[in-house]
């Protein structure tokens, strides 16, 4: 029900007023390719298992991706890396992430994003991850069984270690760099969290060569290996 309520919050989000009028933009024109689809043009909420240990942490939402269909990483090139990855480690019911409502359900995952609204160039501003960031600690709380966060990307790692100072975490090293399968992790108390950094699954880096299936696939075999 907190997830549930977070989620609410989410999509009636009007911090950053200039990210609502360029999404909305975007839902009116639409692609050619998606001129028959009604764009969801809203903050796009979390997705995934409200119990779950893993937390996945992306960008943003892409313009005529999840912008377009409401639910992270679906409907894009990245989300068409992603998920076969979570299936193939069996965080994913399937490989195929087309709609909200194409059957597809994570188990013990849950995914969420550093910004809810599609950024322009896919380039949010400081201000604009400012704006976003108590929805993740919110989630953050939210998820009491959490022990593993992967942050897709340098700057969804950078608001995962913000994320985690501000809670108070003591974490190490205290100043994690970013690289592929780099690891950090973060204790208060008696809880304890282990961040992965991962290359972002855009097509940027996958189709080039930089993220490939079998480097993707170390870092689900990594987060599972942590959670025993």
């Amino acid at each position: 029900m907190m997830l549930e309520r977070i989620n609410r919050r989410v999509v009636r989000c009007t911090r950053c007023p200039e990210l609502r009028t360029y999404c909305a933009q975007v839902a009116r024109e639409r692609k050619l390719a998606f001129r028959d689809w009604k764009y969801w043009g809203r903050p796009v909420p979390s997705f995934g298992d409200p119990r779950a240990q893993l937390l996945l942490v992306g960008l943003a939402p892409g313009a005529h991706g999840s912008n377009r269909t409401g639910r992270p990483f679906t409907g894009d090139g990245s989300g068409g890396f992603l998920y076969p990855a979570l299936y193939r480690a069996g965080f994913a019911n399937q490989p195929n992430a087309i709609a909200r409502d194409d059957g597809l359900r994570l188990s013990n995952c849950m995914i969420t994003a550093a910004v809810r609204c599609a950024p322009p160039a896919n380039k949010p501003t400081p201000q604009q991850l400012h704006n976003c960031a108590p929805y993740l600690a919110d989630e953050f709380d939210a998820l009491d069984r959490l022990r593993v966060i992967v942050a897709l990307g340098a700057i969804a790692q950078r608001a995962v270690v913000e994320m985690l100072r501000e809670a108070s975490f003591e974490i190490e090293p205290r100043r994690p760099a970013f690289g592929h399968g780099a690891e950090c992790v973060a204790k208060r108390d008696r809880r304890v969290v282990t961040m992965i950094a991962s290359f972002h699954p855009s097509r940027q880096n996958t189709n080039t060569g930089k993220l490939t299936a079998p480097m993707f696939d170390r870092i689900f075999a990594r987060a599972k290996a942590l959670l025993g």
